[in-house]
């Protein structure tokens, strides 16, 4: 068992989906007329890989980060040169990462909220914010580390000093679609099986894209997944009930405050800077804003929820629907920028006075008494404009 989950936990198998993809190292490739060099900075290590993880149950506390493909310690790597031999694969599986980075999510389901249903936003976010903190949090417990390079061409590298078991984009894609899928039929009229197919499709291009960009193995990818799926299972009979205290309970909004922001300052310390603390509590702070904000909707009488007998049918795509649908989503966006930005300059302004921090110290933002409370500050707000604000603006604005 500890051979097949090293050889799936191995690069060689991400390294060769990569090939046939038609993604390949310049230094394994043969230069021929028509292939096209992606710019990169040259890599200069001819370390093997075998030689940075050669045991499945041993791994330095800090292997991720010291030890990397390109034999750089992270923030100092250099990416190598890459060759692209199917243009639009590579282009497929970028936009397919795309859908499971944070930016997507945090943009696009209010989306859902603005222009079909609110109560799918809020199981949507609900899901989002349990399996993503579980996977960050197993991330950093289980410390395995991503695919190394050579020879994985690694296409990302924001996210390279983070461990990689198990992939939370496999994770959050799967939660998503498939959270859509079980909760939109008592909501909305569809045809079931064709709600199926996109949950699959939209789902396997993230895990799929994961390997492509060089980010999980294969092992990563699938256990991400299951994880989903397992989590999935085992909260869909109290989907129902949590609604309930969510919307209706007196220590709701307390709930929803308190557990995120402790969870965000119990978050598991590593012996080095990982954005996984940070983007963590940016999920947190979302989940929390929105589950107060659809709590204090709940309390105003006004939920935004569709009128008459649900399902409801799919509004007919018009020219005029697509245009409203589009305006409310640019508008929506803008505030939501808006808000990101004016509650951070705020937050982390009073947080570097409190500690007497000099403003253009960047590096401060990475301790934890600064990082913590500015993204959470930040989000929280973010999630209650979206579910509180925005809407009543639309209102106010004929577009809703």
């Amino acid at each position: 068992m500890l051979e097949l989950l090293a050889y799936l936990h191995g690069p060689e198998l991400v390294a060769g989906f990569q090939r046939r993809c038609g993604l390949f190292l310049v230094e394994a490739a043969h230069h021929s007329q028509g292939m096209t060099r992606a710019p990169a900075t040259p890599d200069h290590t001819d370390k093997p890989c075998g030689q940075l993880k050669t045991r499945w149950d041993h791994q330095d506390n800090n292997s991720n980060y010291k030890y990397k493909g390109n034999g750089c310690t992270a923030g100092g790597c250099s990416r190598p040169q890459y060759e692209v031999r199917n243009w639009l694969l590579h282009f497929l599986f970028l936009f397919s990462a795309g859908l499971g980075h944070e930016v997507f999510y945090i943009t696009c389901l209010p989306c859902i909220h603005w222009n079909l249903d609110p109560f799918l936003c809020r199981r949507l976010v609900n899901m989002w914010t349990l399996v993503m903190y579980i996977g960050q949090v197993m991330k950093d417990v289980l410390k395995l580390p991503r695919p190394c390079s050579p020879p994985v061409v690694k296409l990302e590298t924001r996210v390279d000093a983070e461990y990689g078991l198990p992939s939370t984009h496999a994770m959050a894609a799967t939660a998503i679609f498939f959270t859509l899928l079980l909760s939109a039929p008592s909501r909305i009229q569809f045809q079931f099986e064709v709600g199926l197919l996109l949950a699959v499709t939209l789902s396997s291009l993230v895990c799929l894209s994961r390997l492509y960009t060089g980010m999980h193995s294969v092992l990563d990818v699938i256990c991400g997944a299951l994880i989903s799926a397992v989590l999935m299972f085992l909260t869909y009979p109290y989907w129902e009930t949590f609604d309930h205290f969510q919307l209706t309970s007196r220590i709701s909004p307390i709930v929803a405050l308190v557990l995120p922001l402790f969870l965000s300052y119990t978050y598991p310390e590593l012996d080095h800077y990982s954005t996984t603390r940070a983007d963590t509590t940016t999920i947190l702070g979302v989940g929390a804003g929105c589950s107060i904000g659809y709590w204090v909707n709940e309390q105003l009488g006004q939920t935004f929820e569709p009128q008459g007998v649900l399902p409801v049918p799919l509004p007919t795509l018009t020219l005029n629907v697509l245009a409203l649908g589009a305006t409310r989503f640019l508008l929506g966006v803008l505030v939501l920028v808006g808000t990101r930005q004016v509650v951070k300059t705020v937050s982390l302004q009073v947080l570097y006075s409190w500690y007497k921090v000099p403003n253009n110290d960047q590096s401060a933002r990475r301790r934890k008494e600064i990082e913590v409370p500015y993204k959470f500050a930040t989000y929280i707000a973010v999630g209650l404009v979206n579910s509180i604000l925005v809407n009543r603006v639309f209102i106010l604005l004929g577009l809703l």
